[in-house]
């Protein structure tokens, strides 16, 4: 008895918003062989991230947990280094309260890095860690994303060697002031 006064006052409820009632239409066979096609695991990247030491400009290796982006490697880089690098590096990045804003050309040739708050301008060395991460970050994640290796696992990406990172540029845009950092002077990161 329940069912069929549900099923009258879904009668009457479609009648009464003027929907006329129809029969059954045939769209063809039911929908068979669906399936949720899962994630392609995320592949680490290792990145170099540039910092002083001794003032020396300096890359380490970094991993960072795929998929990475500009955006996440610059922010690994305001985060300083890990408890470990500080025996012997340093940074004259500011820790940020929030994410900067990171976009970049077509050919990551040209970064623009939007500071969130009331930063104050960077001094020399700061600039040149951005743009020397950037600039080598950069060849390796604008890669073509590779297969997984004959044995299933995912395959590392790997740099572009043919883009040079001095064509680079750094433009970090505070609030009322800009600065610019050209890649050309930067040291190259050890090979692995």
């Amino acid at each position: 008895m329940t069912a069929s006064l549900a099923g009258l006052a879904a009668a009457l409820s479609l009648t009464a918003c003027g929907v006329p009632p129809s029969d059954v239409i045939q769209a063809g066979e039911p929908a068979s062989g669906m399936f949720s096609a899962a994630p392609k695991p995320s592949v680490p990247v290792v990145v170099s991230l540039y910092f002083l030491d001794d003032g020396v400009l300096t890359a380490h290796p970094r991993t960072i947990a795929g998929p990475a982006d500009l955006g996440t490697v610059v922010g690994a880089l305001f985060g300083g280094p890990t408890p470990g690098e500080t025996m012997t590096v340093t940074t004259e990045l500011p820790r940020l309260t929030d994410a900067p804003v990171v976009t970049a050309d077509r050919s990551v040739k040209d970064v623009s890095i939007k500071l969130p708050g009331d930063v104050a301008p960077f001094s020399r060395p700061a600039m040149l860690q951005l743009a020397c991460t950037v600039a080598h970050v950069s060849r390796s994640l604008t890669a073509p994303p590779l297969d997984a290796d004959p044995d299933g696992s995912p395959a590392a990406p790997v740099a572009d060697a043919q883009r040079s990172p001095a064509r680079t540029s750094v433009h970090v845009l505070g609030d009322g002031w800009t600065m610019r950092q050209s890649a050309d002077s930067c040291p190259e990161p050890p090979r692995p």
